[in-house]
């Protein structure tokens, strides 16, 4: 696609032009802005499917809590209590839903956000499908159930983390991921170097120009939210941030919060009250600690969900509680207070199932400090830090970002004559010779993100051994 081994050189000044040597220099300014803006124009093949992606899905995920109730008000609302109505407790709740689902195996409840919010208990069906069985807490009713993956939300989870597909699916995120950073740093350069152009473009009111303008200044405010979102999302990625989370760990760190106190997790991805850690993958290994287990007499007093409700009241957890259930008989009930809006405010308490003494405790104090960071990370990540400051910032970052990747290409159909006999790509040679500083970036930005560095060379390669060997590739993509 463009050659990086080609130095960018000046010829030797006429003294007998003075203007010579200025000339020279701007054509090599020149030429390493059109060598940046096919950077930035191959990058766009992948990237914008990828953005594309997961700007919708992301702006599904942060609407969630207004949409699934909507989608589902049979099963998520139920009408307001009476003056007389009493919520019913939530053993007796438990055991509703185990009477309409015998074969079920009930592993956390969520306690309602509203009153007109009715209880989810998440549950595993015999064949290992995650069911959430919602019931009215005033009756009690079991209202019925759904798998929360084939929600709406559920589906734009999966997409947005790996096109539902699985690892493969995973690392085609990842290595978009990747080149994002790069067309938005590409992006901020192009921004920079060609505004005078851009203002004489709209001066004299050529076709497109209005459509570039808008794409650079929209660029300009949604590069540093992309930049953010994209190195935030990383540690959940497959390859980096499992190498990543690798090396802390042998480090004696973690970048989750590595709770050593339940064996049992919740499963429902719709759940508001979670960490990230807690309804993904079982966080509850860290390093050689002890799990925590129930050390109360089994022929004595047992606890149920209720007691774990009290006891979580006394510790002082913000309600609604997300209560993970004892995963054995030896299990204790894992209490996890509201913290969807402050990461700060996450913390659990592990209750015994016999007698309900408090086993331990684990909160944002205790995480490691790289874990404080991620999970800091990841509720701006996700909108749900800062208020509706967040919030809203979130959302108008993936319109933006909706906006770039749709008017990028529009912008490229427009300027591209009607039979054009080539892809119509910007000319021009990373003069990395002579601009060492750029292959120290380049080099730099490789070793940080794996994927970016190996496809890089793929693509040098591919570059050198065939577009520049095959005439009609060469012609077809504008290669210098």
């Amino acid at each position: 696609m463009t050659d990086v081994s080609a130095p960018t050189t000046d010829p030797a000044p006429d003294p007998t032009r003075p203007d010579k040597p200025a000339r020279a220099a701007d054509r090599s300014r020149s030429g390493l802005f059109r060598a940046v803006w096919r950077w930035h124009f191959f990058a766009s093949f992948l990237v914008v499917p990828i953005l594309l992606l997961l700007a919708t899905t992301g702006l599904i995920y942060l609407f969630r809590f207004q949409l699934e109730p909507l989608l589902h008000a049979d099963l998520m609302r139920i009408d307001e209590p009476g003056a007389n109505q009493v919520s019913q407790p939530y053993s007796a709740q438990e055991a509703a839903v185990a009477g309409a689902y015998p074969d079920y195996t009930i592993v956390s409840m969520t306690e309602p956000l509203e009153p007109d919010h009715s209880t989810r208990f998440s549950t595993i069906t015999p064949d290992g499908e995650t069911r959430d069985v919602y019931v009215d807490p005033y009756g009690p009713e079991v209202l019925g159930s759904l798998n929360p993956d084939t929600t709406l939300s559920g589906i734009a989870v999966r997409l947005h983390g790996e096109l539902m597909v699985g690892p493969w699916g995973d690392y085609v995120i990842e290595l978009g991921a990747c080149w994002a950073v790069v067309m938005a740093l590409t992006g901020y350069y192009l921004f920079v170097r060609g505004w005078r152009a851009r203002r004489r473009a709209r001066s004299k009111k050529r076709p497109g120009s209005a459509l570039r303008s808008r794409h650079g200044l929209v660029g300009a405010f949604v590069g540093a939210s992309l930049l953010f979102l994209l190195v935030s999302g990383l540690p959940w990625t497959g390859f980096w941030g499992a190498k990543v989370q690798q090396l802390a760990t042998d480090n004696g760190s973690s970048m989750w919060s590595t709770d050593p106190g339940a064996l049992s997790d919740p499963t429902s991805t719709l759940d508001e009250s979670l960490p990230h850690s807690h309804h993904t993958d079982v966080p509850w290994a860290q390093g050689a600690s002890e799990v925590p287990a129930s050390q109360g007499d089994p022929d004595g007093n047992v606890a149920n969900v209720d007691t774990a409700v009290y006891v979580a009241d006394q510790e002082g957890l913000r309600h609604p509680y997300t209560i993970a259930m004892p995963g054995d008989e030896g299990g204790v009930f894992s209490v996890i207070g509201y913290a969807f809006d402050a990461p700060s405010d996450e913390e659990t308490v592990h209750v015994d199932r016999y007698g309900g003494a408090v086993v331990s405790t684990y909160g944002f104090d205790d995480y490691p400090v790289l874990a404080k960071v991620v999970s800091q990370g990841i509720g701006l990540h996700e909108g749900r830090s800062l208020g509706l400051w967040s919030f809203w910032g979130s959302a108008l970052s993936c319109l933006a970002i909706i906006f770039m990747c749709v008017s990028g290409p529009l912008m490229w159909w427009r300027r591209r004559p009607a039979k054009a006999d080539s892809i119509r790509a910007p000319r021009g040679r990373m003069p990395l010779k002579a601009t060492p500083v750029l292959v120290v970036g380049l080099v730099a930005l490789g070793v940080f993100l794996p994927f970016f560095g190996a496809s890089l060379l793929l693509v040098l390669l591919l570059d050198q051994l065939v577009l520049r060997r095959v005439p009609a590739l060469s012609g077809w993509f504008d290669v210098t």
